[in-house]
């Protein structure tokens, strides 16, 4: 069987002058057998409240024949209701898109989807590991799959405490508690939904021959950071099937781990993104009449960060220029190599591929910089014009 090739890009949405914003990534697309990504924004059908002619489903006309299949279970899918679960899922379905991880309901949303070409059967099946809880599809509403969390809040002088293991068994844990001090919420892992999890993953492998789990997970704007639930729920996946474990959701590239012989990418960043409404020097308007000003301001104080005014369209993180994309290549129906493709984001806001070039080997450096520094195993080395990893 002949050689095959799948790409799977990070966080993706379109806006304005669409087809420029893709002109760095064409040909990535346009020479894979499978390509994948995950999208960022639903897309409407028509105009309705708090929305922009951006928003509409035609801006994703110039996509027609580049993508495979898709995951929706990020954190914005629900941002425009039922409106845009529906207009995201008719353009999807109507250009032979697959998707998983979104729906119209939790049921439509838990399905993988499979693609299969040349005799070799990918499945993706996609979750959303952040939240918010209202993206959370249910019986009855449309909303993203999803994997559940427990939020508990700690007293600011006992936060030391929260990872010290303590005995299961303290009778003064048991009973309701009042607090009168500053407390700081944390996200707790629930069982019942790990084991969920756990589970739907198996089933999926029974019905394809690769299988890649797609988590949209970690800390944002915060390039080292990766915690062990993450790192927790990625074993997990593999241990139940998962060929591949690939995620992203933090506008930063996070490192790469091997466990048992397979991927993780904690973190791809950004495949293609448009955001000008999140620059502190966007004068435009967001949203119907509103400016989003108020959140732009909070957001240079939660994250300790200013957008360089170089880069528009693309208010980020300065290390988030850089975009690793996962690739993987295939041979008789299995992984024979994990790698990435480098990218990065040129003031324009276009990502632009490079290979073993001078400014490969800077964003090569940064990869392998943020790695070590998660204490993360994998290796990374150059394979001609891309980088492979191993244990």
């Amino acid at each position: 069987m002949s050689k095959q090739t799948l790409i799977f890009g990070g966080d993706f949405t379109l806006g304005k002058d669409p087809e420029k914003y893709m002109e760095g990534v064409n040909e990535l697309l346009d020479t894979a057998d499978f390509r994948m990504l995950q999208m960022e924004e639903p897309f409407l059908d028509k105009l309705v409240e708090r929305s922009t002619e951006e928003r509409l489903t035609k801006t994703l006309d110039c996509c027609k024949g580049k993508f495979d299949l898709v995951t929706l279970s990020g954190n914005h899918f629900y941002d425009f209701a039922e409106d845009g679960v529906s207009g995201t899922l008719r353009w999807l379905d109507e250009n032979n898109v697959a998707h998983t991880g979104g729906g119209h309901n939790i049921e439509e949303a838990s399905k993988p989807a499979y693609v299969e070409k040349g005799g070799t059967k990918i499945g993706v099946i996609g979750f959303n590991a952040i939240g918010g809880k209202q993206q959370f599809a249910s019986e009855d509403r449309g909303g993203t799959s999803f994997v559940n969390f427990i939020r508990g809040y700690i007293p600011v002088d006992e936060i030391d405490q929260v990872h010290k293991k303590l005995e299961n068994d303290i009778w003064s844990l048991k009973e309701p508690i009042h607090i009168d001090k500053d407390c700081m919420g944390y996200n707790f892992i629930d069982p019942d939904s790990y084991m969920e999890y756990a589970e739907r993953i198996y089933e999926a492998k029974k019905n394809c021959d690769i299988l890649l789990v797609y988590l949209h997970k970690g800390y944002v704007h915060k390039q080292v950071m990766v915690d062990s639930w993450e790192r927790f729920l990625s074993h997990i996946a593999i241990d139940n099937g998962a060929d591949a474990v690939v995620s992203s959701h933090s506008h930063i590239a996070h490192g790469v781990e091997m466990y048992k012989g397979k991927a993780i990418y904690h973190g791809l960043n950004n495949f293609v993104m448009y955001t000008p409404q999140l620059a502190p020097g966007f004068t435009g308007k967001v949203h119907g009449d509103a400016h989003n000003e108020e959140w732009v301001k909070q957001r240079v104080k939660r994250f300790g960060f200013v957008p360089d005014p170089e880069y528009p369209t693309y208010p980020f993180h300065p290390d988030s220029v850089y975009c690793p994309v996962a690739k993987f290549i295939i041979e008789d129906k299995k992984i024979v190599s994990n790698r990435m493709v480098l990218m990065k984001v040129e003031k324009s806001g276009i990502p632009y591929v490079h290979g073993h070039t001078k400014t490969g080997e800077e964003i090569f450096n940064f990869m392998d910089k943020i790695t070590k520094e998660a204490g993360l195993n994998a290796k990374l080395s150059w394979v001609g014009d891309e980088v492979e990893i191993t244990e």
